[in-house]
């Protein structure tokens, strides 16, 4: 199958690197020495290359705010049944580009990081798929990510978001918020460590991606949440109440 992919970061490199074996691959970016890097397929100096290429999948994987430019930009170089896909991390409006446009379409969401993850450890990761995706296009995708041993979720467009932000921006924003408290002087403990890896391993990913699953519009009602829950864990702090902290505890210990 020719698949062509848009974008040569994280992402886009990694489809590219695992289709290459089986599937006929070219790669645009507009920044030519970041598709360079990829070895074993055609890379497009050119959008208007996409054309005489064929293209019978095209996965968009350039950031969220350029997603849908990406595809006005190369929808004119695409037949008419070639199956478009996104991989956002925030579904936001694709929707509508969707419903505006001619082509059949697949959106999923990988829900891991290739800095993150081990290729012989995928059996751990989660992929999802948006509901609305045609069948043709999910059916090449779910054979894909099932020979990686992936599990497979489905959710609708705004099903979707409304996860991502309890799922990633809630533990992003621990995340960043410990960072940015570290004190080089400091003695890990066995937690600490913990946390410092996470930490670390969230912060070599690229600031967009880390961007845009804090702009995700329901990732304030989780940091609200956040928010509460240490004015009251300062309240108790405060009040050295050991009835409260230990109640607070169990109630921890039920939601984990």
């Amino acid at each position: 199958m020719k698949i062509t992919i848009l974008g040569a970061g994280n992402m886009g490199t990694w489809f590219a690197n695992q289709l290459k074996s089986e599937h006929e691959i070219g790669v645009y970016d507009s920044n030519i020495e970041k598709a360079n890097r990829i070895s074993g397929v055609r890379i497009f100096g050119e959008l208007a290359e996409i054309e005489d290429f064929q293209t019978e999948i095209l996965i968009n994987a350039v950031s969220i705010q350029n997603t849908v430019l990406a595809f006005e930009s190369v929808t004119s170089y695409l037949p008419e049944d070639c199956i478009i896909a996104d991989i956002m991390s925030v579904k936001g409006k694709i929707n509508e580009f969707y419903d505006g446009c001619n082509f059949r379409f697949v959106s999923i969401h990988p829900m891991f990081g290739p800095t993150f993850t081990e290729i012989d450890q995928m059996g751990e990761e989660n992929i999802i798929f948006i509901r609305e995706s045609c069948f043709e296009g999910s059916l090449f995708f779910r054979d894909f990510f099932q020979g990686l041993g992936l599990r497979i979720f489905e959710y609708s467009f705004d099903e979707h978001d409304q996860l991502i932000a309890y799922s990633l921006s809630l533990p992003f924003a621990s995340s960043l918020v410990f960072a940015a408290n570290m004190d080089s002087s400091t003695v890990p403990g066995t937690t600490f460590k913990k946390h410092h890896e996470i930490a670390k391993g969230l912060l070599s990913e690229e600031d967009a991606l880390l961007s845009e699953i804090l702009f995700n519009p329901y990732s304030l009602s989780q940091l609200e949440k956040v928010t509460n829950k240490l004015e009251f864990l300062k309240h108790v702090i405060r009040q050295r109440d050991f009835d409260e902290a230990h109640k607070f505890f169990d109630r921890l210990r039920k939601n984990i």
